[in-house]
Order: C-alpha cells, then structure tokens, then sequence
C-alpha cells in the first residue's frame, strides 16, 4: 500500500488532497478527527444543517477553534483552515475542492448530492449506503460517464467486505460467501427507539456519550443495515443475495467455514455465492464465544486436494473437510478509516468498492400490523425494518425499497412480516429520489444483473 507516500508528494509539492465533507455526524466526525492529521489532505470545508453542530464536533475530535474560522470557502483553500456552512451547493459546487464526502445518512439527500458533486465533476465517496441501496448502481454509472470516482466509504463494512472478495478473487479463489457479524435475534426485527439500547447491549449512558442516535441505531439491532450493508456489497461484488434474505444464523470466527457454506455442504446457506450475517446471539439468547459482531469475513472454496491439505497444514480456518476456508477481519474502525477511500479515489482514481448492478434490494417489511393511513417512519422507526431480497423479486412484485419509506403514509393495512408495495403507500411519483429510483430500475433490471 503506498497511499501515504502519494499524499506525502502531494504535500510536498504544495498540493494537498483537497477534501469537502456533507454531515458531521458521528461518522463524519470520525472522519475529521484524523483529517487534521493526515499529511497531505485539506479539509476544505464542512456543510451541515446546524452549522453550530459541526462546530462542536470538530471540538470534541481535537481541533483547535482557530483551524476551522475560515471565512468563506477561498479563505479556507487559500490558508489551509476548513470553512464551515450550511449550504452543501457551495460546498459542491467551490471548484478547489476535488472529493465530497457524503455522509448525511438520508438517502433522498444523498442522491441529491451525489448528482450535484458528478455533476460538477468531483468524486464522491458516499459514507450514506442508505442512498447507494436506492440507486447506487446508477450513481456509479454516471459516475464513470463523467470521468469521476463513486466509491463506498472505506471503514464502513461494506467496503472492507468489498476487499475481502477481491482479495480472495485475485488469489484464484472462488467466494462461497462474504458479509460480517452483527448482535441478531429474530425479536429484534420489532425493536424500536425506544428499546433499541436495551437490545443493543448497551446503555442510554454510553449511547449519550457517544452521540447515538437511537433511530440510527435501531437500524443496526432490527436487521435493517445488515441489510443495507449487505446489498451495497452484492450490488459492487457480484455476489447475489439468498432467496429469502439473510437467516443471521450464530457462528463464532472459528466456525465461519462450518456455518457460511450452503446447506447441501453442511452449512446454514441457500446457496453458495452469496452474502450472509453471522449473529454474536445464539438463539436462546446466550452469547456465541469469539463471536465476530464487530468484523468481516469471507468464506473460499480450496477447489483442490493440495489446497485442502494446505489449509490443513497451515490452519486456515478450514471447516472440518478443508474444503472451505475462512479469512476474517476482527473488527472495523468506521470513520476513522475513511481517508484510505479519498486518498485512493484522489491519487488512484480507484474505489474502495462501487456499484456495478442491481443484483440486491431492501425493501420495507412490516415490523408491526399496519393500518392504513398511518405515516410510515423509515429506517430505525416503529413501523418498518429492511429485508434484503433479491432485485428481481423488488421488480416483479413491485416492492418498496426502504429508503423510500419516509413521511410516506399508507393506503391499505399491511400485516407483520409482510414486504409493502409501491402501490400500499401514497408516494409522489415527481418526487426527485422517486424519480432517480425509477430511472435506476429501468436501466438496471433483470437483463443488466
């Protein structure tokens, strides 16, 4: 790896990576307490809503107040300080300025956003995976259209899963299976904000310290961002989804090669190329020893005896024929990693993972027996969690995807468990992020997968 060396030439030749970044939340925040300091990249500028937010956030990540009085956008470039605005077009719009981060987490803003920076020829690495599972496949390809980088945001699981099918894929391996760990049980689909730290495993303490946010993070515990995460991941690999989703069966990172192999081998799989998520909880709600709820992994097939006899010799995680392989990442350090994806989309002009079909979805499913003319209330809410299905499937039964299942309210009742439809609720059909979805299904449907 030499992205360090290329951002020391960089500063060295007065010409750091220059970055702007959309939302400070907890991920972006991460961010910027190692942009400061990273040799060779410049924060240019921050947009968020609450200008007074990112104030506070650069704070409490370490920098000093007077790195971030820049007074407009040039003032920042020209001083190497950062500028602070709530105003994200000007931010994507500052022509100094050549990677946009964005991680507002809200997919119809994302989507926005994500146009805008193309539009204005900038790469984008998009933190928010909430919008790339609406239409990232679609982004990307624009993307590549004007000459830019998409990427998925490195730190992020997806990304690091990305990598490892990659990695195994450029060893002459075959992926059986790649996803990570996550704190699963199956009454956790009707978690809520209002018990989602209970589930969690965590306190409201710890969760206050730490700036969560319930409904974000309900998202994690009722299976909807594995979901997510899982999709943006069939959507950049290739891989495709099972046929009725993830099963989140509990496996331990010695047991990955045992569990995460399909069913006609001995394991917990429909089908061998495809995404799981490995759940730190066994069923009985005992907790699964040297559990990977924090971590990656893939799975390989050795494909031949001298391989099998090498996993053997050399203990590679093997399941118990040596046929299948692990290799795992113990854990993921979220922002704080997030400059490897804007260095390599600055100086490589590579993604650390994007989207190059429409392979997967997540669609809205009832966590709850829903009532028509309710108000449905997204990702991490009290009404609906996100079921990975296959794409396809989204398509023929008109299904709707998760991320379009905001301040929309419902026209029929809808029992627990089932998936809704497009035609259930009472969407704008000119509402820009609508418009976008619908643009990205029409040109990547079944033909394109």
């Amino acid at each position: 790896m030499n992205l360090h060396a290329l951002l020391l030439e960089r500063e060295a030749a007065g010409r750091p990576v220059t970055v702007g970044l959309i939302g400070a939340g907890k991920f972006g925040t991460m961010f910027l307490s190692q942009a400061r300091r990273t040799r060779g990249m410049h924060l240019v500028g921050i947009a968020d809503l609450s200008a007074e937010r990112a104030r506070k956030a650069l704070a409490a990540c370490g920098w000093d107040e007077q790195q971030y009085q820049a007074s407009s956008l040039g003032d920042a470039f020209n001083s190497g300080r950062t500028h602070i605005t709530q105003d994200s077009a000007a931010l994507i719009g500052f022509p100094d300025i050549e990677v946009i981060i964005e991680a507002t987490g809200d997919p119809k803003a994302g989507i926005a956003h994500a146009l805008k920076i193309i539009e204005h020829g900038k790469h984008v690495v998009m933190v928010n995976v909430e919008a790339d599972v609406v239409a990232g496949p679609l982004l990307a390809a624009k993307a590549r259209a004007a000459g830019v980088i998409y990427s998925l945001a490195w730190g992020d699981q997806p990304a690091l899963i990305c990598e490892h099918v990659d990695w195994a894929r450029a060893c002459g391996f075959e992926v059986v299976s790649a996803g990570k760990g996550t704190r699963y049980h199956p009454t956790f689909h009707q978690s809520t904000p209002d018990t989602v730290w209970e589930n969690f495993g965590l306190s409201p303490e710890k969760a206050a310290r730490g700036g969560m946010n319930p409904k974000m993070f309900n998202s994690f515990i009722d299976g909807t961002k594995s979901g997510i995460e899982m999709t943006a991941v069939c959507n950049a690999t290739g891989l495709v989804p099972q046929p009725d989703g993830l099963s989140f069966p509990p496996s331990s990172v010695y047991d990955l090669a045992k569990v995460c192999k399909p069913k006609a081998a001995g394991g917990a799989l429909a089908i061998a190329g495809t995404t799981e998520v490995v759940s730190s909880l066994n069923r009985d709600m005992t907790g699964v020893p040297n559990h990977l709820q924090m971590g990656t992994y893939v799975v390989v097939k050795a494909g031949h005896d001298y391989v099998r006899h090498c996993a053997e010799e050399y203990n590679m995680l093997p399941d118990e024929t040596f046929e299948h392989i692990a290799m795992y990442r113990p854990t993921h350090m979220i922002g704080l990693e997030l400059g490897i994806s804007v260095a390599s989309a600055a100086l490589r002009k590579e993604a650390t993972g994007a989207p190059t079909g429409f392979r997967s979805d997540v669609v809205a499913t009832a966590k709850r027996d829903l009532k028509a003319g309710e108000m449905l209330d997204g990702e991490g809410g009290f009404c609906v969690w996100g079921k990975q299905t296959p794409a396809d499937r989204s398509l023929d039964q008109g299904l709707l995807p998760l991320g379009l299942a905001h301040n929309v309210r419902l026209k029929r009742d809808v029992a627990t468990g089932d998936a809704l439809r497009w035609a259930d609720v009472d969407y704008d059909p000119n509402d820009s992020a609508v418009k976008v979805r619908r643009e990205m299904e029409a040109a990547f449907g079944r033909r394109n997968v």
